[in-house]
């Protein structure tokens, strides 16, 4: 068993099953989803306990099949995708719920995956390391526990900065590997505003790797833009070892296991996150190989120096994570954005945090004295909280 959190939730569903419960467990892809039914087959079927993989590729009549045997409790956990999330996915009595890379989640799906029992319990689970001062903000309503130790087989990871001109010692440096067996990752950044361009540039990218650098080797590429099962394939296929090097804009995804897979290279990494770039990083150092990743950037202002030291200095998550909050604030990290908070126009979450830790208590007492802010000595708060969040939440 390779990673931990998958090993917890596996712990936690035999726990759930034992005391009488069904239990479901959502990941953002099929390929995930997958990888889950796999690692959670293993260990519990041979404890007598079923599990059944709900994607939206099975074929209809065994989908029906599923959704009876869940409904009548034959199916103890179920594994899936927001295909969990349809209505007529009926659980007989549903216990505990987990969804895995939670912020690929909106806290509704939660909600609604949450209803579909009576009251279940709810496990939250990331790899992303994120710094306890956000986590105690953006999930100060859940319990945190943090594994900050690696599993035992892991190898450390050598990172190393390059400029361009280095170029070609890199690409060597694959070579290198791929000739001893092993497998490469190379990483392009997505330029948000324009898709199109970044269709371009990962095609042109893949090409000249294809015919100019790697000719003798199998490139392929992957992109957002490509249907789920064709991305599915060429994961598969690169998993199953056909494929040499494998291209692509961020989606190679968080917990692909590839443990043939020894080395990544990033390229303009100057325009990834420090988070984002330790993700990525993980990727490569899972099997018994040693593993490097080569950080390509573009720039020399003081404060990308600075990140590519960082990324080359410490293999620790929550340090680099920490120091992705004070070099970029926090509404660029990991998109806080995404959560529909507020950006936060005064408080700078590194600095003041001994303020928002004060504040955040004060808040679980008003609460809990007055829950929907009815009392006269609320009022203004009550106005300022519906301003700040336009109606976007019922007071």
């Amino acid at each position: 068993m390779d990673h931990g959190k998958t090993i917890v939730s596996i712990i936690a569903a035999y726990k759930a099953v034992k005391s009488g419960y069904q239990m479901t467990i959502m990941a953002p892809t099929a390929i995930l989803a997958t990888q889950h039914m796999e690692e959670f087959t293993k260990v519990l079927s041979p404890l007598g306990i079923k599990c059944e993989l709900l994607i939206s590729g099975i074929t209809k009549k065994k989908k029906e099949e599923i959704l009876q045997r869940l409904e009548n409790g034959e199916i103890d956990v179920l594994i899936g995708t927001h295909a969990i999330l349809e209505e007529n996915v009926k659980f007989s009595n549903l216990g505990l719920v987990v969804t895995d890379e939670q912020h690929r989640f909106g806290v509704r799906q939660r909600k609604v995956i949450s209803n579909k029992g009576k009251n279940p319990d709810v496990l939250v689970m990331t790899a992303t390391p994120i710094p306890r001062t956000l986590a105690l903000i953006l999930y100060g309503d859940l319990d945190i526990s943090i594994i900050d130790e690696l599993p035992p087989n892991r190898k450390k990871i050598d990172t190393f900065a390059v400029t361009k001109s280095l170029e070609e010692r890199v690409n060597n440096f694959v070579k290198k590997q791929v000739e001893e067996g092993r497998q490469a990752y190379i990483v392009c950044p997505l330029v948000e505003e324009n898709e199109e361009l970044n269709l371009k540039s990962v095609i042109e990218l893949a090409e000249k790797y294809k015919k100019e650098i790697f000719p003798e080797y199998k490139v392929e590429y992957l992109h957002g833009k490509m249907k789920p099962k064709e991305k599915d394939m060429i994961m598969e296929e690169f998993k199953n070892g056909n494929i040499d090097i494998l291209i692509s804009t961020t989606v190679i995804e968080v917990g692909l296991n590839v443990p043939n897979a020894s080395i990544m290279v990033v390229e303009n990494a100057e325009r990834f996150g420090l988070a984002q770039l330790h993700q990525l990083r993980g990727r490569v150092g899972r099997g018994e190989y040693k593993s490097y990743c080569i950080l390509k950037y573009q720039g020399n202002s003081e404060i990308i120096r600075e990140r590519m030291k960082v990324m080359q200095e410490t293999n620790d998550g929550f340090i680099i994570s920490e120091k992705d909050l004070e070099l970029r604030g926090s509404g660029e990290f990991f998109g806080t954005k995404q959560h529909g908070l507020p950006e936060f126009k005064i408080a700078n979450l590194f600095e003041d945090m001994p303020i928002l830790k004060m504040i955040q208590s004060l808040v679980i007492k008003i609460l809990q004295d007055d829950p929907k802010l009815e009392k006269e000595k609320n009022k203004l708060l009550k106005k300022i909280v519906k301003e700040k969040f336009q109606n976007r939440i019922e007071i």
